[in-house]
Order: structure tokens, then C-alpha cells, then sequence
């Protein structure tokens, strides 16, 4: 049974549609990147996913013990927020809230996580360091080790390379895969770069215009087809 499924969603704001008759499933371990143009509805569609707003239409089931409150999210980052004046490991910690309930204080088990998360990132290093002074690349890791403190299961990432360099930029979609590959950590990710997409992904899902759902061969596929047409 999928993780997550997707049953014929309508999305928007308001009473503007701006997405219909979408359908998709995400299975324990895919690697799902969300592809299409600028306005398209990506970032609407994983806000819905994480409960932040409702669809117009449709459903989203949930299974295998998991619920929007327990998925790590790594949201696009704002100007603001880059400026966060917070030590590293404040914000790495503060990926626990969601599983603290009423409890006012972080216990051994959240610290113990926040610690493990920083080792994997490679940031155990920089835990007493003001967020704002770190690079865009370690705020990134930051982000992602905050991310995993939040969930055992499901990674929901918003363009998390924008902005990076290219060196940069290799090293985190490599670790990212590794949380995939490694970990069994189920990867949702927006990402404008198709050629990745297409390298690290076992899923696509094309919205805008007409859009797609499938594997990543079969997406290549479809690429193809496309491109003999027009060329035709």
C-alpha cells in the first residue's frame, strides 16, 4: 500500500483553480521529483500534502503509520529566514517539536537525534554557529538535518538547490540520494532541473498543460515521443 495517494485532486486558492484531475501514489522508498513550469501549482501541491492548505476537490490518504505532522519538509528559503539568528543546533533541535507533544523541553532521545542528523549532514562541526553567518550550502544541510529530526519516513524538499552553486549543488543531491539509497528515506522533491530529475529520481510527476505520472524511464519515453512529433 503507498504512502501517500492522490485521488483526483483539484488545487487553489479561494475559488481560483489553478490544478484538476491530478492523481498519483508515492510508495515506502520512491524518489519522487514534481517537475513543470514556473506557476504550475508545485509548491501549492506540496503545501496541500503537508495539510498547510486544502484541496478544492479530492482526497489524499495517508498509510504505513504516517500523518502530514510527520513528514520533514525543507521549504524554500526567504531572505528572512536565511537571517535566522539561531545556533545551528537550536534550529537542527527544533526539527523534534512535532513528536514533543505537551511536553516544554527537549528530552535525551531529541538530542541524541539532532546529534546523529548534524553527523550525517557533516555539521557536527558547526552546531555552535549562528545560522545566519553559515554559507548557502550549510544553511542547506542545516535545513536538511532539522528536516530529518522531523521524520523516520518522508522528505518533502522545495527546490532545495536553488541558489547553489555547482559543486554545491552536486553534493546535495548526493546526499540526498544517499538518504534514499541508504536510509529508505522516501524523497518528494520540486525541482526545475529536469536532467537531475531524470538521473535520480525512480518517479516524475509533470504538472501544468498535460500532465504526467510514472517512472522515469517511462517519462523519458514520453520525452522522446514529444520531441519526434514536433521535430515531425
Amino acid at each position: 500500500m503507498p504512502q501517500i495517494k492522490c485521488n483526483d485532486l483539484s488545487l487553489g486558492y479561494g475559488s481560483r483553480e489553478i490544478l484538476s484531475g491530478l492523481s498519483f501514489e508515492v510508495g515506502a522508498g520512491d524518489y519522487l521529483c514534481i517537475v513543470g513550469e514556473n506557476g504550475s501549482g508545485k509548491t501549492t501541491l506540496m503545501k496541500t500534502l503537508l495539510g498547510l492548505q486544502k484541496p478544492l476537490s479530492g482526497t489524499i490518504e495517508f498509510s504505513d503509520g504516517v500523518t502530514a505532522k510527520e513528514i520533514g519538509y525543507l521549504p524554500q528559503q526567504t531572505d528572512v529566514q536565511r537571517d535566522f539568528p539561531a545556533s545551528v543546533r537550536e534550529i537542527v533541535l527544533s526539527g523534534c517539536l512535532g513528536r514533543m507533544g505537551m511536553r516544554p523541553f527537549y528530552n535525551s532521545d531529541d538530542k541524541a537525534l539532532a546529534e546523529k542528523n548534524m553527523e550525517r549532514m557533516n555539521i557536527t562541526k558547526l552546531q555552535k554557529r549562528c545560522y545566519r553567518e553559515l554559507s548557502g550550502g550549510q544553511q542547506q544541510r542545516v535545513l536538511l538535518a532539522r528536516a530529518l529530526c522531523a521524520t523516520r519516513k518522508i522528505l518533502l524538499l522545495d527546490e532545495p538547490v536553488a541558489g547553489l552553486d555547482p559543486k554545491v549543488t552536486a553534493e546535495m543531491y548526493e546526499l540526498i540520494a544517499g538518504l534514499n539509497r541508504e536510509d529508505g528515506v522516501t524523497v518528494i522533491m520540486i525541482s526545475h532541473d529536469i536532467d537531475k530529475a531524470l538521473r535520480y529520481a525512480s518517479h516524475i510527476l509533470h504538472i501544468g498543460g498535460e500532465c504526467f505520472f510514472g517512472t522515469r524511464d517511462e517519462y523519458r519515453r514520453v520525452r522522446k515521443e514529444k520531441e519526434a512529433e514536433n521535430d515531425g
